[in-house]
């Protein structure tokens, strides 16, 4: 790399990384929230809740990168103009483009970050997250429970829990259980209490009413203590892994699935990797909309407009594309035509801007002394 081009890379590292923690410490906080409250009065431990939360991450740096290094850019590239440094360098005979180069080079490794978490971090978190998750169904059953609210532990089960006490006691529980699409059975009780036990937890209703329909008949039972066995993890360890946990190579192997999730299963591999494109894409569009004049301050402001808001319509217009191809296959095409697209554009306005020359135009190693 030449003086100037590792003197503009360092003005954008810092910033780039400052940016992409924020933004993802900003948006994993809102994130663990839900998780908040079962550590601190639920019983879910210190390295639990880490655990689970930390498995977030590659998800939100994914999403999050290819935004921060197009926010790193603008700020970057502002302060430098508003500062004249960019100009001196472009009076001394240093093209656009080559001003460019260091945002496009931290735009690439952005890029091969976003394809390594895509290809192999992202599924195998995801993986991770949702194992752990399950088995936490049946560890913390009886606090994941919230008081007041129809809670959905499983597919094909649903419980309701009036009160409960600081022991963990419930009261006015309703269960419902269609599980098995043939013997579908509800419950009410006035009290119980759930215990974990070594088949995994274990509900213990009292006072109570059953009701099970089978074959098109309604059979009723009163109990006074009444077990029932429900154990989530054991049911679910064979699960079938969603797309957001799958290897890109897996996602276009469809066999078989239904027509509504192989569409969903393609859309998902294209996103992967398509996305990680918008981290060299991005900022090679802000840098044109930056370079689209002669440097100088006036109209500054105007540009930074165009290309801020020039982002926000292609990430508006990706995940538009994005949730089209789940019903239009042949809509995937146009993610890569729109981030493409927009990388070759910008490209060639960045390479044919044109250049101010000066006749005593300064050697590249007094570049440093004009800054």
């Amino acid at each position: 790399m030449r003086q100037y081009e590792r003197y503009l890379f360092m003005h954008l590292l810092w910033p780039t990384v400052i940016i992409t923690a924020s933004l993802t410490a900003i948006v994993w906080l809102t994130q663990i929230l839900k998780f908040l409250d079962f550590m601190v009065s639920r019983g879910l431990t210190l390295g639990d809740f880490m655990t689970l939360t930390g498995l977030m991450l590659p998800s939100l740096l994914f999403v999050l990168v290819p935004v921060s290094v197009s926010i790193a850019v603008i700020y970057s590239y502002n302060r430098l103009m508003v500062e004249s440094e960019l100009i001196v360098l472009n009076a001394v005979g240093v093209s656009k483009w080559q001003l460019a180069k260091p945002a496009l080079m931290m735009g690439a490794a952005c890029m091969l970050l976003c394809y390594m978490l895509s290809l192999y971090l992202l599924p195998l978190a995801n993986e991770k997250f949702q194992d752990i998750r399950t088995f936490f169904r049946d560890k913390y059953a009886s606090v994941l429970l919230e008081e007041g609210v129809f809670n959905t532990p499983m597919d094909g089960m649903t419980v309701f829990v009036r009160t409960r006490d600081d022991a963990n006691n419930l009261g006015g529980i309703l269960l419902h259980d269609s599980r098995n699409a043939k013997a579908v059975v509800t419950m009410i009780a006035d009290t119980g209490r759930m215990e974990q036990t070594a088949a995994g937890p274990r509900f213990y209703l009292n006072n109570g009413m059953r009701q099970q329909w089978r074959e098109g008949t309604v059979s009723w039972l009163a109990f006074n203590e009444y077990a029932m066995d429900i154990a989530f993890y054991g049911h679910d360890i064979s699960r079938k892994r969603s797309p957001d946990e799958r290897k890109v190579a897996d996602l276009f192997n469809t066999e078989g699935l239904t027509d509504k999730q192989a569409a969903a299963y393609r859309a998902e591999g294209h996103h992967r990797l398509v996305w990680p494109l918008l981290a060299l894409s991005l900022p090679a569009f802000a840098l044109a909309m930056l370079f689209s004049s002669e440097f100088n301050r006036r109209g500054q402001v105007r540009r930074l407009m165009l290309a801020s808001i020039g982002i926000v319509g292609i990430v508006i217009l990706y995940f538009a594309a994005r949730s089209a191809s789940v019903q239009q296959a042949w809509m995937a095409a146009s993610l890569y035509v729109l981030v493409l697209g927009v990388l070759v554009i910008s490209s060639y306005l960045l390479l044919s801007a044109r250049v101010v020359r000066r006749s005593n135009q300064l050697r590249e190693p007094n570049v440093a002394g004009a800054l």
